[in-house]
């Protein structure tokens, strides 16, 4: 089927999702988890053989990492829908409600967006999150995954037709483009007629395309050029297990830190310890003039003015000493992408502080930026990370996929 057919069949599946009851769409959610469990094997297959193109095309470790699956991340994208399943359903939720003078009552309610087109880069978990989220909310979802995920994804969505196929909710409301050509992507980008909103999840390359180039509306998602600020006072190893965790558990992804700020009197102290244990896991660090003094007996790459504005998405980070908290909110003021900051400090006027005036969709005090996650947050799942301002920002759960609408009584009233 073509573009144009998919999007057609998904606007149809539209209408009937608006109006499924929440137990057949939980029922539909779980119908999803158990075949996703039950076609591993098969599911493993269609990934090795993206894994395996990725590797001989030369693709960096980290970025075929955002590609593979496992029986372990297949088991996580289940339990996300169980999760999703499990949550309320936000749709037909009332709002607000109130009478005027005259005698109306007015309801504001919310409903489904419709169709929701996702644009997206390797990680066929999305593909999954995406589904599952749009479905709990009445939504139809076009997808449009990676070529580098296209064995995967079609895998994935159709034993997500199959589980659907058991149900009282339209197979059609899940739809997978698969021509893999940009001709796709710009012909999507401006389909008024059938898509509602779109959703792009990649690097800033492709958000930035999307944004600049759709004519449908676009719920913008970000990069994520996320900070670890050590505070002063900071725990030492407090600081040490955060900043590894952010940067080393899953370097691939947004938000995991690219960049550290060290106040110089924590740094006098610890910063040598700190950067050893980074090198220990494998990262190269791109440090400040005063970074690599206190630490001269450790490999650190002079930085540049890039370094700082970089999403590595590996085994990089750049490394700067500031002299106070003020100083690490500038410093993150002019280089961050509003996505995740963390400060590790054990003063609550500071943390106050970094946490009031730092401007980023998720502010943290003494944890890791790897939890700026929508099954983390016990959102179930997420549809992406938004570091926009209008409508949702952070991970966008149920909610941000819905609309709302005046639901109107009168008893005969005219003006």
């Amino acid at each position: 089927m073509t573009l144009l057919d998919k999007a057609a069949r998904a606007k149809k599946a539209a209408a009937t999702m608006a109006l499924i009851s929440t137990d057949d769409k939980n029922r539909a959610l779980l119908s999803m988890a158990s075949a996703l469990e039950h076609n591993v094997d098969k599911i493993l297959e269609a990934n090795e053989a993206d894994t395996r193109a990725a590797r001989e095309n030369g693709t960096s470790p980290s970025l075929v990492d955002r590609l593979l699956l496992t029986e372990a991340r297949i088991k996580d994208m289940s339990d996300g829908l169980r999760q999703v399943a499990g949550l309320t359903d936000p749709i037909g939720e009332q709002l607000e409600s109130w009478v005027r003078p005259n005698g109306l009552n007015i309801t504001k309610v919310r409903v489904p967006l419709g169709v929701i087109g996702i644009i997206y880069e390797a990680r066929p978990n999305v593909t999954v999150d995406a589904a599952g989220l749009c479905l709990k909310t009445g939504n139809a979802v076009l997808l449009r995954g990676s070529s580098s995920a296209l064995h995967s994804n079609q895998t994935i969505v159709e034993v997500l037709h199959q589980a659907l196929s058991t149900t009282t909710l339209p197979a059609d409301a899940v739809q997978l483009l698969e021509e893999g050509t940009r001709e796709e992507v710009n012909q999507m980008l401006k389909l008024n007629a059938y898509i509602d909103v779109l959703i792009p999840r990649g690097g800033a390359g492709l958000i930035k395309s999307v944004v600049n180039n759709a004519t449908v509306p676009v719920l913008e998602t970000g990069s994520g050029n996320c900070h670890i600020y050590i505070d002063e006072t900071a725990e030492p190893e407090m600081a040490k297990r955060i900043t590894v965790n952010a940067k080393v558990q899953r370097p691939a992804v947004c938000n995991s830190a690219e960049t550290l700020l060290v106040h110089h009197n924590w740094a006098e102290q610890h910063l040598p310890s700190l950067l050893s244990a980074l090198k220990e896991k494998g990262v190269e660090l791109h440090g400040c003039e005063r970074s690599r003094a206190l630490a001269p007996d450790i490999d650190i790459i002079p930085a540049v003015e890039d370094d700082f504005k970089t999403e590595y998405l590996d085994y990089t980070m750049a490394v700067r000493v500031v002299d106070s908290v003020d100083e690490a909110i500038t410093h993150i003021a002019r280089y961050s992408t509003r996505h995740s900051e963390s400060i590790v400090t054990s003063s609550k006027e500071n943390a106050d502080k970094f946490l009031r005036q730092v401007d980023s969709a998720a502010v943290y005090h003494n944890a890791s930026t790897r939890f700026t996650d929508g099954f983390e947050f016990g959102f179930g799942a997420e549809i992406g990370i938004s570091t926009q301002k209008l409508h949702a920002r952070g991970p966008m759960g149920l909610p941000a996929l819905t609309s709302s609408k005046y639901v109107i009584y009168g008893t005969g009233q005219i003006r």
